[in-house]
């Protein structure tokens, strides 16, 4: 599934009678564009859904990857953009932009294996040996150690991984790098790493098809994928050191620990996050407003939907498995909107 996808409400005509009348908001018939992280696909698509039905604005996004968004935001080809990973200092020198966290969502290590075991445990070390291409079967100790009772094939493991620039490779190399000195050493934190081994999908959608697709294969997806998909994914064994399986409830947990220390530009990792109940692969995924937008009719539009998407859009999350940002930081974040020129 090597495709790009683009979210287009078009108006429906009793919106459009509204808007003739003088009845709808004064956005009307507003579009606005933007692109980036295919992490949160979902939730955006059904957010402009709603949002477009409730003020006739359109809102045009291109589910492309993190890097693509931080890209088109760089050369002012979007309105805004969304990452899953923060924009460093070098790329908020090109571009200046806020950052608006939006929901939390977890990766998961999503897997295709002979035998169709429910629920494997994965050490990070074990994740870190497979994407490195050094755990090279099913029925390799560093699997069947935390596996006790479970037939694993002797049979290769195909590993699946993004060929994009992504936010979510990111957050998963984010995770290995704490993890594992190897993989810190030999590979680290980067949306686009030198992966050392692995068949190459585009966008989470590619990497689910080919996992699902794939005998004996492993890829890392955003939970929602996964459980769209009906695809098996494993536990992972947290900073507590307990095996914990991504959900609702062990996502929040992951950010609890770091809502008393969020910064001001809330750009921050929580991978690893402490904590017995936490999964230790989350993040939050953003949306990169520029910091002046000289359009006060789009500058309004998007001001609006942050302030809806904070306030009425958080109840829509936790339909499509991501959890809704802790009320610490949608204060921060109200505080925050203000600032935007």
């Amino acid at each position: 599934m090597n495709r790009n996808f683009v979210v287009r409400f078009a108006l429906p005509a009793i919106a459009v009678v509204a808007i003739a009348a003088g009845v709808a908001h004064a956005a009307g018939a507003l579009t606005l564009t933007a692109a980036g992280a295919t992490f949160p696909y979902p939730i955006y698509g059904k957010w402009f859904d709603t949002f477009q039905k409730k003020t006739g604005v359109q809102i045009n996004y291109q589910s492309i990857g993190s890097g693509g968004g931080i890209a088109q935001l760089t050369s002012g080809t979007v309105d805004f953009g969304a990452s899953d990973r923060p924009m460093t200092d070098d790329e908020l020198k090109k571009a200046p932009a806020m950052h608006f966290p939006t929901v939390l969502g977890a990766v998961v290590a999503s897997y295709n294996v002979a035998g169709n075991p429910a629920d494997l445990k994965f050490t990070g070390g074990a994740l870190a040996g497979i994407f490195m291409g050094t755990v090279k079967k099913w029925n390799d100790a560093a699997i069947t150690s935390t596996n006790p009772g479970v037939k694993l094939p002797d049979a290769p493991i195909t590993v699946i991984v993004r060929s994009d620039s992504s936010g979510t490779s990111f957050v998963f190399t984010d995770y290995l790098s704490k993890v594992s000195e190897a993989w810190k050493g030999k590979v680290g934190a980067n949306s686009s790493p030198n992966w050392p081994a692995g068949l190459r999908g585009k966008g989470s959608e590619g990497v689910s098809g080919l996992v699902k697709q794939t005998p004996n294969s492993i890829g890392f997806v955003e939970l929602t994928y996964a459980l769209q998909n009906k695809m098996a994914y494993g536990s992972v064994k947290n900073a507590a050191g307990k095996f914990i399986k991504a959900d609702l409830a062990s996502t929040t947990a992951a950010a609890a620990g770091f809502t008393k220390t969020m910064p001001d530009d809330f750009r921050i990792s929580i991978t690893n996050a402490p904590g017995a109940s936490a999964y230790p692969i989350c993040t939050f995924t953003y949306l990169l407003i520029p910091t002046q937008i000289k359009d006060a009719a789009k500058k309004k539009a998007i001001t609006d939907f942050l302030t809806w998407m904070l306030k009425d859009g958080q109840g829509e999350a936790g339909a499509l498995s991501y959890a809704p940002l802790p009320k610490e930081v949608v204060a921060k974040e109200v505080t925050a909107i203000a600032k935007l020129k």
